[in-house]
């Protein structure tokens, strides 16, 4: 880049275009400022007939120039008037023709909390007509869900409560993270894209959006209209883990359910196993009282008529259905654990599967190239000389035919070990 403020005065050399000077100033501006928040007043925003949004941030000393293309605005949820006070996010771009520069805004919302508050009141009531709160179109949470899908940030400590949380609960659960921001002017795209990807998955079951707690500015990213409309039509359930107890955002009343904290998600999502132990004890010891209040109540009944040899087909069927009693009662205690055997089964199946196929292709490539080589073998021109056969060459083409052959010209007699010349102008 040529130094402009180290120039010699008055040297031609170095006198510099219109156009130079604005493209060093261009690349110098938006390398500098590739993306800046700036808070300011609007002043007449205009949109134009492309649907591009014109308007004039300011303060009381200064104004900044500034354009939402159309892409940009038709996502908003929120459009400024004027003399609102915003944030707005993005680069600034020098505009050569004009000799100005302006900014490029990718994002905006209200600036301070009573102007965010209204915002989230006007959404809320918006979405509240078109009916995404309602009861009737909320999904229900599955008891024993195998994966689960969670967007929050990968570095943030609301992924590590939730997994070290389900890794004590419910091991068997597997869980997927797609890394969003979740704050900031990137964070409701992010966390859109993120729902979008896991609702196109068939074998996600269940997905847990949300952070840890912050500032009413900070949790923004789960009021935006896209992040909300992107739940709605999530075609999984969805929990909304936004960590504050006793507030709630909009993706809170979209969801299919509601988790105060990132760890109480994984709470109402997955059961915890140490209970499933408890209950599955308390069915096998249930299980066995009923066994032997049935044999107590029928003992007395059926040793009446043990002696009674009429009976004694009677005294079969009763030891028969003695031993199938028996056998259910084994079987109710072993429910638990062939289920898990049998998920082990199935992955050694699958891979004994794929070892089989693997084996399987390397052998019929084996007897392909085989065959191949079998077949390069019987076409080799050189098979004939191996077997006592010659080969006559007349420079040096290969004479097969007698119709071919120059009897008063030179050729050469062509053995498996060697070529024999014959010169027929010496003859």
């Amino acid at each position: 880049m040529t130094d402009l403020f180290n120039q010699p005065k008055e040297d031609p050399v170095h006198i510099l275009s219109v156009s130079e000077l604005t493209g060093e100033l261009k690349m110098m501006i938006e390398d500098h400022f590739d993306w800046i928040n700036v808070r300011g007043e609007v002043s007449q925003p205009k949109t134009s007939r492309n649907g591009h949004l014109y308007f004039t941030l300011k303060d009381d000393t200064a104004q900044l120039p500034c354009v939402m293309w159309r892409s940009k605005r038709q996502s908003q949820d929120y459009l400024p008037e004027h003399g609102d006070e915003i944030v707005a996010a993005g680069p600034l771009q020098v505009y050569a023709p004009h000799g100005r520069y302006q900014m490029i805004v990718q994002s905006l919302r209200p600036a301070g909390l009573g102007a965010l508050q209204q915002a989230f009141e006007q959404l809320k009531k918006k979405l509240q007509d078109e009916g995404l709160f309602d009861e009737n179109r909320k999904k229900p949470i599955p008891r024993f869900p195998e994966v689960i899908g969670i967007v929050t940030s990968a570095t943030g400590a609301a992924f590590q409560d939730m997994k070290n949380t389900l890794e004590k609960r419910y091991p068997l659960c597997e869980i997927r993270l797609f890394h969003a921001s979740v704050q900031g002017s990137q964070a409701a795209p992010e966390i859109s894209d993120a729902i979008r990807f896991f609702s196109g998955q068939d074998d996600i079951e269940l997905l847990i959006i949300g952070r840890g707690g912050g500032s009413l500015e900070d949790l923004w990213a789960f009021n935006e209209e896209i992040v909300a409309r992107a739940i709605a039509e999530c075609r999984i359930p969805v929990i909304s883990a936004v960590g504050h107890e006793t507030d709630f955002s909009i993706s809170d009343f979209v969801a299919d359910a509601r988790a105060a904290t990132p760890t109480q998600a994984i709470i109402m999502a997955v059961p915890d196993q140490n209970d499933l132990k408890m209950k599955i004890e308390d069915l096998q010891m249930t299980l066995e009282m009923r066994v032997k209040q049935l044999l107590e109540k029928h003992k007395e009944t059926v040793s009446r008529f043990l002696d009674n040899y009429a009976l004694h087909k009677v005294r079969q069927r009763i030891a028969r259905n003695k031993e199938q009693l028996e056998w259910k009662k084994q079987q109710a205690g072993q429910l638990l654990r062939i289920q898990i055997r049998n998920r082990h089964e199935e992955i050694r199946r699958l891979s004994d599967a794929v070892q089989n196929s693997v084996s399987t292709l390397l052998l019929q490539k084996k007897s392909r190239w085989n065959e191949l080589h079998q077949k390069v073998l019987a076409a080799d021109p050189n098979k004939p000389l191996k077997k006592g056969y010659t080969r006559i060459r007349q420079q040096g083409a290969w004479i097969r035919s007698s119709h071919n052959f120059r009897s008063d010209a030179g050729f050469e007699i062509e053995w498996s070990d060697k070529t024999t010349p014959i010169d027929r102008a010496k003859k």
